[in-house]
């Protein structure tokens, strides 16, 4: 007797959507950083910001066989493991862009393989940066392709007339896809590779629009591994938060080379580009422009521009600073103002300084130096629109704000240098030699420094060095006395 096959029965509908829901899983992305938690949290345990976590979904890999997706073994993806010191270290060759001020941010020139991000307010001239430095960066044989997601080819067109940029190896395309993208880098095989911005490409297959944490993180993976698997530089522009940072998850400074940054808004003529992070150079070098018709003008002498308009004596309230910005010393000028509050409360206000530092510094000079400022509006101010963050301009400060109260102008031609402790002790801080050489050049013929900045180190020729141990000694010396409040 023949057996018979049992008739398979039909699947139900509750059945496959038991079998759907299996293959996709949920889970929560972090808006602010990009982590993802299998569960919704107030909190993001990643960055602990609240209320960023939101919901995506994706499909679960099949393991019905090996090229269904199934997970693969570890040996799979590892490499051989050797000795450190049996790895051969290669030369870094770098590609000059021929913009100075943009060559000395990124550490001489382009890096091969490495990946740069820019960033910056909107209208502060990143399109035009790129713009000009692909220009200048592209060559018979070293093609470089600008992508822009964001304007129409006229617009470029019509900005690249106006700047000049008419090189026959720089080529263009309008294009958001990052397939698209990549075919073109195929195609055209160039050696550099700008994307105007990130936050407008988009990977097709994954959801959620342009701009979303998912596409802007994984579309920066494509692109590293781009960059990094075919030695090409790749530069991608970024937008900003409504708080000033980069847009986007905070993983995406950690996976690039290099970030560049403007510090100043739209509304000032002078650009300042800084390198926050860079692994193929110095950090917080930074680059000076200037905004033209022509578009952005290399300054090639930043501390005329930090000095502001010095004809004649300076009046009461301002000091000159020496200061590092990265390995570039630049005299910069600080300015005080002194009035009285007319309120219960005194007021503080700052501008390229830090708020909390000058702070410290109005508390040490009432307490330890007897400068009653208790009842006094203070104003501090760094001109030219640099942010002057480092412990080495608290002496600088301290001399502004004591010469306002007294009402006493400080020596002509005279840098101030040095960190203020809570005791009123000035301390040392570093490259005091390349910054008195620097200020000597530039016409100075004074500086005021802590009793152990040059550490036995003779002092540059041509400026005389006055050192202190105290902060109050050193006002002393100039003149500044409490009397004169």
């Amino acid at each position: 007797m023949t057996s018979r096959k049992k008739r398979a029965k039909p699947e139900s509908p509750k059945a496959r959507n038991n079998l759907l829901k299996a293959r996709v899983h949920s889970f929560f992305v972090c808006a602010e950083c990009g982590a993802d938690t299998p569960k919704w949290a107030g909190q993001c345990p990643a960055c602990a910001k609240w209320n960023t976590l939101t919901e995506k979904t994706a499909s679960r890999p099949s393991s019905r066989g090996p090229g269904s997706g199934a997970p693969r073994r570890l040996t799979e993806f590892s490499s051989a493991v050797t000795r450190l010191a049996d790895l051969k270290a290669s030369d870094v060759r770098r590609r000059p862009t021929g913009i100075g001020e943009f060559d000395r941010i990124l550490g001489g020139g382009l890096v091969p393989g490495s990946l740069v991000l820019l960033g910056g307010p909107p209208g502060i001239g990143k399109s035009t940066l790129m713009l000009q430095a692909a220009d200048r960066l592209a060559a018979p044989d070293f093609p470089v392709l600008y992508v822009s997601g964001e304007e129409s080819p006229e617009q470029v067109r019509s900005r690249s007339v106006r700047i000049g940029a008419e090189n026959p190896s720089l080529l263009f395309a309008s294009e958001t896809d990052l397939e698209k993208i990549l075919d073109a880098v195929r195609e055209t095989k160039p050696r550099a590779l700008v994307v105007d911005s990130v936050q407008t490409v988009h990977k097709a297959e994954l959801g959620g629009a342009p701009g979303a944490v998912t596409q802007i993180r994984e579309c920066a993976a494509e692109l590293l591994h781009l960059a990094k698997g075919e030695g090409l530089g790749v530069f991608l522009l970024g937008h900003v938060t409504k708080d000033g940072d980069l847009a986007g998850p905070r993983v995406l400074e950690h996976m690039v080379d290099t970030v560049l940054y403007f510090e100043t808004e739209r509304e000032d003529v002078h650009r300042v580009l800084r390198a926050i992070k860079n692994r193929f150079g110095p950090t917080n070098e930074i680059g000076v422009f200037e905004m033209t018709a022509k578009g952005l003008a290399e300054v090639t002498n930043p501390s005329a521009l930090f000095l502001g308009e010095r004809e004649g004596p300076a009046p009461a309230g301002t000091s000159v600073l020496a200061a590092l910005e990265g390995t570039r010393p630049l005299m910069v000028e600080i300015q005080a103002l002194v009035v009285r509050t007319l309120f219960g409360m005194p007021r503080r206000q700052v501008s390229g300084v830090d708020y909390n530092r000058a702070s410290l510094l109005i508390a040490v000079l009432d307490r330890r130096c007897g400068f009653h400022l208790d009842s006094q509006d203070v104003y501090v101010k760094a001109t030219g629109g640099i942010d002057v963050r480092e412990p080495a301009s608290d002496l600088a400060v301290c001399a502004a704000v004591a010469s306002a109260v007294t009402d006493r102008p400080l020596p002509p031609r005279t840098v101030w240098l040095g960190e203020v402790g809570l005791g009123g002790e000035l301390r040392s801080v570093p490259q005091v030699t390349e910054r008195l050489t620097e200020a000597a050049k530039l016409g100075f013929t004074k500086a005021m420094v802590p009793a152990s900045a040059l550490r036995g180190r003779a002092a540059p020729a041509g400026i005389n060095v006055q050192a202190f141990g105290s902060l109050s000694d050193a006002l002393r010396a100039v003149g500044l006395a409490p009397g004169g409040n």
